[in-house]
């Protein structure tokens, strides 16, 4: 649909999710920012960055390389935004919550915004019609037009809601509430500089964010160009839609499921990730095994795609929560921002390379569905290898009692 009314190429459309990547180059900046201004500051500039970048996607400018340069500019300043998103989570949930509710906190507030990304596979594909759907006027101009309006409404109706966004966090927002949760609420952290030393220097940490980095990295890219990789087994972009939004709200649903549990029975983190990461790689084994159906001959179906997808996509998203978690209590007393600003920073570089070939030296999308078992099995080996603590529990439990 973009392609036919806004002319864009394959290149404008993995470039388009390559900006989400890019926008973490300053994610450094924005965990300072976290760790020194608090929350308040942090997310006023984050939901400001996104209603710049929202509004100009919608500037009404006739001549579309215009229009396409202004809509790349937009999703630039929405990856900046980024960083403030995907780690303020546990920050968020350590600063507000006692110890009994710390995960489930972490885990609603670091999946609901997955739900947006749901939210869009299932908008997108019912609000603005597909060329294919309406074959007799493909290509013509009033096809075409119609198909820009929809998608301009779209982004119109994006652009109110990161305004209201934006006006409620204004309005009210404050940094921490006036009495701690917890002993390690109020416990003092370590420095900027010394946390950046003590996580490159934490050989455990680094093994825990490289097993969320690659395969979190690896899936974010795949799934931003999911309809494209389904287009050659005949999948419309209507199904891709419903199979991205499947996954996505499974995923916050086991997501939040497993972090109540964790809260209930503290300890298990790292078997609630053995459990995850060992049916990721099965599924996305699965599922690249059945996109090559003529070699291996496994039925090629809707219901299979579907199944393995967003099994998928189920076992990835509900793992962020647990995998933040994991983070925090290995490294403390480093700051939650700090912590996960690092791996997701990683987690970016990843998935900025894989669609770095992909934009700039790949017309095909086939050869991606490989990376996804082989970055789950490599995840899997090293979390069997991790040695878990639990140094931040440890001071709540036994200091405060």
């Amino acid at each position: 649909s973009a392609r036919l009314a806004f002319g864009f190429s394959s290149w404008d459309i993995a470039l388009l999710v390559f900006w989400g990547p890019i926008g973490f180059a300053p994610c450094f900046f924005f965990m300072w920012l976290m760790d020194k201004k608090g929350l308040r500051v942090t997310v006023l500039l984050t939901s400001s960055l996104m209603v710049l970048g929202a509004g100009l996607r919608c500037v009404p400018v006739s001549d579309l390389e215009i229009r396409k340069k202004l809509i790349h500019g937009g999703q630039l300043l929405n990856g900046l935004a980024g960083p403030t998103v995907m780690n303020a989570a546990p920050f968020l949930s350590t600063t507000w919550f006692s110890p009994d509710e710390r995960a489930t906190a972490t885990a609603i507030a670091s999946l609901l915004s997955y739900l947006g990304a749901a939210g869009a596979f299932l908008v997108g594909p019912l609000v603005v019609p597909s060329p294919n759907g309406s074959s007799h006027q493909l290509g013509s101009g009033s096809n075409m037009e119609h198909i820009k309006d929809r998608i301009e409404a779209v982004l119109y109706a994006e652009f109110g809601m990161v305004s209201l966004i934006f006006s409620a966090a204004l309005a009210y927002f404050p940094s921490r509430p006036p009495f701690p949760p917890s002993v390690a609420a109020a416990s003092q952290r370590l420095s900027y500089r010394r946390s950046f030393c003590r996580l490159l220097s934490n050989f455990r940490f680094l093994m825990i964010a490289l097993a969320y980095a690659i395969p979190l990295g690896v899936f974010s890219g795949w799934s931003g160009v999911l309809d494209m990789i389904l287009t050659p087994v005949h999948v419309s972009q209507v199904d891709a839609g419903w199979i991205g939004f499947w996954s996505i709200v499974g995923g916050c649903v086991v997501g939040i499921a497993m972090a109540r549990f964790a809260d209930f029975i503290r300890g298990m983190l790292k078997f609630i990730l053995l459990l995850l990461l060992s049916g990721a790689t099965l599924a996305s084994t699965w599922f690249t095994l059945t996109c090559l159906n003529s070699v291996t001959h496994l039925p090629l179906t809707t219901a299979t795609l579907y199944t393995s997808c967003i099994l998928l996509g189920i076992f990835l998203n509900s793992s962020v929560p647990i995998f933040f978690e994991l983070f925090v209590e290995t490294v403390y007393p480093v700051p939650e921002g700090i912590t996960c600003g690092v791996v997701t920073f990683l987690s970016n570089v990843f998935m900025g390379v894989l669609l770095f070939f992909l934009t700039f030296y790949h017309t095909e999308f086939s050869w991606f569905n490989w990376c996804l078992p082989g970055s789950c099995l490599l995840s899997l080996l090293l979390i069997l290898c991790f040695r878990e603590s639990y140094d931040r529990l440890y001071l709540d439990v036994v200091v405060s009692v």
